[in-house]
């Protein structure tokens, strides 16, 4: 790990004298050697160089690897070796197990249960901890990593559809009660999938297949009348494969001769669900001006 680095500028008006003359046992310099001027001996150099360079240190292995100040002592034992030995080797996987224990407990479990639910722990600790100390020893299970990580993802997106229908049970009915009233409405079709459309302008070219490309422009609205895109405001039109939007879109798209001008209504399921998208809340139903401008070759 990198320790924190002060660079020291120096003037020199005459050489350093690089070459010492002999080699001697490495001292502290005293004071009185390094107040003679502007200009170090190398060896002086050398010494204070090194202890500048451990400035912030302390506080590092206080603040980050967590020594206590009272052991420095034995940090230093260690930096003297220099060397692991097998007793060493054992010794340091034994704090590395202490470390992550305590990261377990105060960032991952807490991370995993939020993730689960952001109001209430219902992750079981014992059988959490029990599991990740399985896998770190890599014993023999039924269900392998593979296995258990897509189980995971299932149990997760479970959560989270839960957790968003309770917190967003309001926005949902909002969407539903849009779609019984707009239904009623004059020149809306509502087809057997839930997906509502008005022709407000009716094409006579062809009509894509879910693997054209198309070139279209639009706006997308919330029910509340939020603009969340526009095409029209980009003041350029967007170009996709059909089957590369939300069901939504590709239903309406595949009914649609280029030309078309029509305004749909997308039920929270043929768009984007439980699943956050930003600008557009979970459960929105959305409502979308789509004007098919050409089958793009």
């Amino acid at each position: 790990m990198k320790t924190l680095r002060i660079l020291l500028i120096l003037l020199f008006s005459v050489s350093l004298g690089l070459h010492a003359e002999s080699k001697k046992k490495a001292q502290a310099p005293t004071a009185a050697a390094a107040a003679k001027g502007d200009v170090l001996d190398i060896d002086t150099f050398s010494y204070y160089y090194g202890r500048a360079n451990t400035h912030g240190l302390r506080e590092y292995l206080v603040q980050r690897l967590g020594v206590d100040t009272a052991y420095i002592e034995d940090f230093l034992k260690g930096f003297k070796t220099s060397e692991f030995s097998k007793k060493d080797m054992r010794e340091k996987a034994r704090l590395a197990g202490i470390e992550i224990r305590k990261q377990l407990e105060e960032q991952i479990l807490p991370s995993s249960n939020k993730q689960v639910n952001d109001s209430v722990d219902m992750l079981n600790k014992e059988l959490f901890i029990e599991g990740f100390r399985r896998g770190i020893s890599r014993e023999p299970w039924s269900i392998s990593m593979d296995s258990t990580q897509m189980l995971i993802k299932k149990q997760l997106d479970y959560y989270t559809r839960v957790n968003n229908e309770r917190k967003f049970a309001a926005n949902k009915k909002a969407g539903e009660d849009f779609l019984v009233a707009n239904s009623m409405k004059e020149g809306v079709v509502v087809t057997s999938s839930g997906l509502q459309y008005k022709v407000l302008s009716k094409g006579t070219g062809a009509i894509p297949k879910p693997t054209d490309k198309v070139s279209v422009h639009y706006e997308g609205r919330l029910v509340d009348g939020t603009v969340f895109d526009s095409s029209y405001q980009r003041k350029r039109p967007a170009t996709f494969a059909v089957n590369q939007v939300i069901q939504g879109w590709i239903q309406a798209l595949t009914m649609m001769p280029v030309g078309s001008k029509w305004e749909i209504y997308v039920p929270q399921e043929l768009a984007y669900a439980e699943r956050d998208q930003g600008k557009i809340p979970p459960f929105s139903c959305l409502i979308f001006t789509v004007e098919l401008l050409e089958i793009v070759q």
